[in-house]
Formats: structure tokens, sequence, C-alpha cells
């Protein structure tokens, strides 16, 4: 008996999570829009040397650089030849699933995130057919060759279950030897591979966190309620892990190798202003690039408008927090 109600308390604990102490307000600097992307709903960011680069999920056959010259940005097309999609060990259903969504939506390949190594390589996530494409600077791209526990170690632990909630971003490390992934809900998690030779591989278990339950939208929200937990992006920066977890409306430091938190901020404040809201039930974010001086924040607007009329992709930039991203509570 003791047992049973023990556990069905922390069950309890875990299914909705409410703030104890608010996380620190981010400020906003700047907020720019984004002409030329052809299929607009801008997923992801990168930083690769002074270029900023960004993808689409509705576009399969290219990425785009931004010039940042002006207040509205313009994206410039890069062409992308991408070869067949390895067999990940999806199961076939969300495959077929993944396909029948490209008819009415466009982007069979559902490109969610973006990243860079110090080399200029370029990581391209396929929320689709979870897999990773590497763009190189000069030369073809070619798709990363993961071994196929990722996936089943990922499903073993509950994540990668369900339709368009799959790796939603990714993280690698300047030598480009070891990428962080995030899977995007129901359950959400971080996971770790690292390239070994030729294949791309487990360093004991790909799993660093799996993790279900709600979290109550920030009291700023229109008829806030309680949503599923998710991961939209991920940064690494200065050795850390930093989590653009959307529907709370917040960024969070979190320790590189347990996924443990360490510290969270939030940019609901400005987000939620109310010329800036969306008709949209849930959190838009998808994009996020850590740097010394701030943060970047790029929005999916799913091609919807927002309270004064923007129907183009939004990219927001922070000021880094009082004291810098390492700074202790």
């Amino acid at each position: 008996m003791r047992f049973g109600w023990a556990l069905a308390c922390a069950l309890l604990l875990t299914s909705v999570t409410v703030s104890a102490e608010p996380a620190l307000e981010l400020r906003l600097l700047s907020e720019h829009a984004v002409d030329g992307m052809r299929g607009g709903n801008l997923s992801g960011l990168a930083q690769c040397g002074k270029e900023l680069w960004t993808v689409s999920d509705r576009d399969d056959d290219q990425i785009y650089r931004l010039d940042t010259r002006n207040p509205t940005w313009q994206a410039e097309t890069v062409h992308i030849d991408v070869p067949l999609v390895p067999d990940t060990g999806l199961p076939w259903g969300l495959r077929a699933r993944t396909w029948a969504a490209s008819f009415v939506r466009g982007g069979d390949l559902d490109f969610e995130g973006i990243t860079c190594d110090s080399a200029g390589n370029r990581y391209i996530v396929s929320e689709g057919h979870a897999a990773v494409l590497q763009v190189p600077p000069t030369g073809p791209a070619s798709w990363l060759k993961i071994s196929p526990m990722l996936v089943r170690e990922a499903r073993a632990s509950g994540m990668l279950l369900h339709f368009n909630a799959l790796f939603e971003g990714l993280a690698i490390n300047p030598a480009g030897d070891t990428l962080w992934l995030a899977a995007e809900r129901e359950r959400r998690g971080l996971l770790l591979i690292k390239r070994q030779q030729t294949v791309w591989d487990c360093d004991g278990s790909c799993v660093l966190l799996s993790e279900g339950g709600m979290e109550m939208q920030p009291a700023q929200f229109p008829h806030a309620r309680a949503r599923p937990r998710d991961f939209a992006d991920l940064s690494l920066f200065d050795g850390k892990l930093f989590t653009l977890e959307r529907n709370a409306f917040q960024i969070c430091r979190r320790d590189a190798v347990t996924a443990k938190v360490e510290r969270c901020w939030s940019f609901a404040a400005e987000a939620l202003q109310e010329n800036r809201r969306y008709s949209q039930p849930f959190g838009l974010a998808e994009a996020l690039i850590i740097d010394v001086d701030g943060a970047w924040i790029g929005i999916d607007n799913n091609n919807g408008a927002r309270a004064d009329g923007e129907v183009r992709p939004i990219v927001w930039r922070f000021a880094a927090p009082e004291g810098g991203w390492s700074a202790k509570p």
C-alpha cells in the first residue's frame, strides 16, 4: 500500500509541472521579419562563422543563407541535391504518414533543425525520416551513417512513437564528432551519438533524457493551460546544452552529459505582448542560437498571421542575461 501511494504521488508530481521559482525574463533587443523563404515556416537557425543559416520544414531541396544587413532580413536560396534517404529503423506506418502529409503541406523530409561545426559543415535533421543530412562547404550532401540503435533506443524509451513528434532539433560540437538530438514531445528527450570511424553510434546509451508529462503555459498566454513538455531546438555554447522549450516559452541550460537542468530563462513577457500574439493555441518558437552576447530565436508561424498582421517568419534577438549564460541562480 505504501509503495502504491508513493508511486501515485510521483506520477502526480511528474504529470504537470508548475515552476515554484519563475525563470528570469530575457530582454528583447530587436525583431526581424524574414523575406524570401519559398515555403515560409522557418524551423531552424545556425551560425557558421559570421553567417546565419536557416531551413524551412516545407522545402526539401534548398536551405537559406540570411542577409542580415537590414532590419528586414533576406533569405538567399542555396540549392542542395539530397540523396536517397537511408532506412533509419522507423516503422513503416510513421514513414507512410510523413509521405502522405507531404502532398498536402510539402516537405517530405521535414527539415526541423540546422547546426554547424567549426569546419563549416552544416547538419540538418529530417524529422520525417529521423535522419541527419550533412552539407559541406563544397561538394555533395550526404546522409550520416547512423547506427539503428539510435532509433531503437529512443523508441524503447517512449520517444519517436507519434507522427510529427520525432527529432525537432540538433547541435554538434566544434570538432564535428559529437551530435545531440532532441525528440520533440510525448515523450520528449535528448540523445547523444558520436562519430566512430564511418558510423555514428551510441557512446554507451544513446538516451540522456526521456521525459513525459504536462507543463503549464506561461500566465501571459491567452487561456493558458497545461500542454505536453516539448523541445523545439538545441544550441551548444561554452560546453553547455541549451534547450528551446516552446510551450513553456523558455530556454534552459543543461549539462551536456547528463541533460540535467541548471537554469532557465523565460522569453514569455516579450513574445506574448498583445501585438506579437498568434491565434494558434501553442508556442511557435522553433529555432535557437546561443552566443556570448545573447540568443537568436526563430518563429515558425505555420503561415499564420499574428495580431499586428505580420505573416512572415520572425527572428528575435535577446540580450544575454546579466552575468552571462554561465551565471548561477
